[in-house]
């Protein structure tokens, strides 16, 4: 029983006149998101898949769960860590207190649950704002909301760090929802990742509180830089002396934003994403093709003054937010380039930038997040062109 049909029953009024529609629009969202969409085509032809949009959202979100928990641990670990030495403060730490859990970092449950207590505020923050914007433009323009904004806050909770202060991931996810995609129409019209947009925002808006080597463990005095910044002042080879073998990156216990840090929960999720076909596999190969491709020549062309020329890809790979923005945010289809051989051309443009800007930009260390951001920028025009080729290509086959 729908949640419409259970209003009625409750009130045979209720939903008469709009009123529903009106006052309680999240409902729609809720129901539309639990049970199946109630819009179907009506006219023929008629196209029928399995795969609506609440399913792509659906196994999108299941997909970051494995993100999610190494997100939660991570967390937990760093801080715990982090209090043997600075101490502990807070509320979160008088509840772990209260809890008896304590603040060892041997401890998994601790490590879950202390996690847990930074995870939570950002996410319901994210949802509470997102949602009243979904929310409100949905009114505005008479149509349901839909599973599209579950993704869009699920993947911007776990690509900001975990110190970020509240009022802050208000303010970047209303500017994703609203200038990355409501301005142009909604889901499905967007051509940037709103979750992108919003973290761009932050950072170049507020960067002390997205950048630097205190802000990825939230202990007063604590300051540990992620293995970008070490392998940019120092170099790769140097990351063993500071604590960072390259099975701590491949696994997740290092420092960086939330969700970002496991390769290895994001190959997971990757693998789910392939085998319900909701991710396009040509996306990834672009996408690891110009990273390593680029990699590789700038390995063998070499610099005595940048360490970052000699940073082998296989380190490009475990290091910042590379796995987990080409798993969840190149192969997001809206975005992206839509035609098979647009895919190859977008993914291996952005594969090519992140290296670039970590590489060549000095004082950004960091560069999936950009490098997303411009080829959303360029997908239109990539299958414009490979569209194009195509009718010059049939033409001269029909001459």
């Amino acid at each position: 029983m729908g949640l419409r049909n259970f209003f009625d029953r409750i009130e045979p009024n209720f939903t008469k006149g709009g009123r529903w529609e009106k006052l309680f629009p999240v409902y729609e969202m809720v129901e539309s998101f639990l049970y199946t969409p109630k819009t179907v085509t009506t006219a023929a032809p008629h196209a029928r898949s399995y795969v609506d949009m609440k399913r792509i959202m659906t196994y999108v979100v299941i997909a970051t769960i494995p993100c999610i928990l190494m997100g939660l641990y991570n967390t937990g670990l760093q801080v715990n860590t982090a209090i043997g030495t600075y101490g502990a403060s807070g509320w979160r730490a008088a509840i772990i207190e209260f809890l008896g859990i304590g603040f060892d970092p041997q401890n998994p449950i601790g490590n879950m649950v202390h996690g847990l207590l930074y995870f939570l505020p950002i996410y319901i923050t994210t949802l509470v704002v997102g949602g009243i914007w979904e929310v409100l433009f949905a009114t505005v323009r008479g149509h349901e909301v839909n599973e599209g904004f579950l993704v869009t806050s699920m993947l911007y909770a776990l690509i900001v760090p975990v110190s970020i202060p509240l009022w802050q991931v208000a303010l970047g996810i209303s500017f994703g929802v609203v200038i990355g995609k409501e301005v142009f129409g909604g889901t499905g019209k967007n051509f940037l990742n709103p979750a992108l947009t919003g973290r761009a925002f932050l950072y170049f808006a507020y960067p002390a509180y997205m950048s630097g080597d205190t802000i990825w463990t939230p202990v007063d005095g604590f300051s540990g830089a992620t293995a970008l910044s070490v392998s940019a002042s120092q170099g790769f080879d140097q990351l063993a002396a500071n604590g960072v073998t390259w099975m701590n990156a491949f696994i997740g216990t290092i420092q960086g934003s939330f969700g970002e840090t496991s390769t290895l929960a994001c190959l997971i999720g990757l693998a789910f994403l392939l085998i319900t076909k909701i991710a396009n596999w040509r996306l990834i190969v672009g996408c690891m093709a110009g990273m390593v491709g680029f990699s590789l020549l700038l390995n063998a062309i070499g610099s005595d003054s940048n360490p970052m020329f000699a940073m082998p890809w296989y380190w490009h790979l475990v290091t910042g937010g590379f796995a987990f923005g080409m798993v969840f945010m190149v192969t997001e289809p809206v975005s992206a380039s839509h035609t098979n051989m647009g895919r190859y051309i977008y993914g291996a443009l952005i594969g090519f930038m992140v290296v670039m800007i970590r590489v060549i930009n000095p004082a950004f260390p960091e560069g999936m997040m950009l490098a997303i951001l411009f080829g959303n920028v360029f997908a239109p025009l990539i299958d414009y062109f490979v569209v194009q080729a195509n009718i010059k290509r049939r033409a001269k086959r029909h001459v």
